[in-house]
């Protein structure tokens, strides 16, 4: 052989042998997909290790979206897609997915309703690599006011036949002889009249609906904060919000709505938004973050800054909840600027002082339950207590990073504990500062 020609090919396999599988595979290799159903919207989410290129158009006669995908080969990995659409997803009836032609692949979802999808990527950020997200939003969302008061007005109703219900119960054992006593002889008489129904005139109700927002924090993509032994931030944060909401719920007046009631994510200015669409008097974000140190312990409440964090401490935890829509993936097209702007600028000093009495409320009951971080009030720039008409808190719960609080945090009796606390806290502010009367009655 050549002894040129024998140089060249030790050289071109010195190449292949310094290059790994990644550099050698044609085109992008799929890492994970993810479905994410939620009643808000339905997100799919692909993960390559390089980044995707797709094109979307919609199918009438059935209802679909058509997905291509340049630069990809079909996968066993991608083919996991079709497996993971649940029965129950508002939005998704099926996927189909399929080699189009080469390095294209064809993704066809079945839609079960008219919906709006958004597709764009998002770039490595941290324990992702880049993704592909398909977002499919209904294209008529509900009224979130509306359904606040039809769920209110529906378990009134419910209440109120529980009671019909159980005093129609106690009138019949008191009709009912004792056992062994004869029955006394039938005697014509007129007829008993009727009981009265127990269910409140319509003319009592009342008149000013209490609304609290309550924020579990991340949720979806983005799992938050993780502790030593697995527990994610988003979890545990969402089951202390399900079991507040129920607990507000039952306070004759109030009703509290829920920013995310599943595993979704939910964007940071949305999140104000969902508050203010329905015209809260509070928003309360639930969080159980984590610190540098696992030695760190205790609960804290955050209120919005206007001068500066109150401690680096504060400032470094709001940085990191700021970034969560990096981390849970936001399409920034779709964001509108004017009301990132408005909430913003909008702040006002009025807010920040009915969020520091909040704050003091709540701080002093979950003092009662566990050790507090930081004996006061902290604030700090967070962007989830912007809304400017809506005192708002955030509640670090406790630090998921130490093991000793993530256990407390896994434990229902101690999530219980909690939300009496955080119930408390919230019936002592409105004790001290009834909500103002509403343009609009509820």
């Amino acid at each position: 052989m050549n002894p040129d020609r024998r140089a060249a090919l030790r050289s071109m396999g010195a190449l292949v042998l310094l290059l790994g599988q990644r550099e050698l595979a044609f085109g992008a290799s799929i890492v994970a997909v993810r479905v994410w159903p939620a009643a808000d919207y339905t997100r799919v989410t692909i993960e390559s290790d390089a980044a995707l290129s797709a094109k979307h158009f919609m199918v009438e006669n059935p209802s679909r979206v058509v997905i291509d995908v340049d630069g990809l080969e079909l996968s066993p990995t991608l083919r996991e897609i079709v497996g993971k659409i649940r029965s129950d997803d508002p939005y998704i009836a099926a996927v189909r997915v399929g080699q189009n032609r080469p390095r294209l692949v064809r993704l066809v979802i079945d839609l079960k309703q008219a919906t709006v999808p958004q597709v764009f990527t998002l770039a490595p950020v941290a324990a992702y690599q880049h993704r592909l997200v398909f977002d499919l939003h209904p294209t008529e969302a509900r009224d979130p006011l509306l359904t606040l008061i039809e769920e209110k007005d529906a378990a009134e109703q419910q209440a109120a036949q529980a009671i019909e219900d159980a005093l129609g119960e106690f009138l019949a054992k008191l009709d009912k002889p004792p056992a062994g006593v004869p029955a006394p002889p039938v005697v014509a008489a007129a007829p008993a009249p009727r009981s009265r129904s127990v269910a409140p005139p319509a003319d009592a109700k009342i008149d000013r609906l209490i609304v609290v927002a309550l924020d579990p924090g991340h949720g979806g993509e983005d799992p938050g904060a993780v502790g030593p032994s697995g527990l994610r931030e988003k979890d545990v944060v969402l089951a202390v919000a399900l079991k507040l909401r129920d607990r507000l719920n039952a306070i004759p007046g109030m009703r509290a709505m829920l920013t995310r009631d599943a595993d979704f994510f939910v964007p940071l200015h949305e999140r104000v938004n969902k508050a203010r669409r329905v015209q809260a008097d509070l928003f309360v974000s639930i969080h159980a973050d984590a610190f540098i140190t696992p030695k760190a312990r205790g609960a804290s409440v955050f209120v919005l800054s206007g001068n500066g964090a109150t401690s680096a401490a504060a400032r470094w935890i709001a940085n990191k909840e700021n970034a969560a829509d990096l981390v849970g993936g936001v399409n920034i097209k779709a964001r509108d600027a004017t009301i990132l702007r408005t909430l913003h600028d909008m702040s006002t000093t009025a807010q920040i002082k009915d969020s520091l009495k909040l704050g003091d409320e709540v701080l002093g009951q979950i003092g009662k339950v566990g050790h507090l971080h930081k004996p006061r009030v902290e604030q700090a720039g967070f962007a989830v207590l912007k809304a400017p008409d809506i005192p708002s808190i955030l509640v670090e719960t406790a630090f998921i990073s130490n093991p000793g609080e993530e256990a407390k945090l896994r434990d229902p009796s101690y999530q219980t504990k909690l939300v009496d606390a955080l119930a408390t806290g919230i019936k002592r502010y409105f004790a001290k500062n009834p909500p103002l009367a509403r343009h609009r009655a509820l």
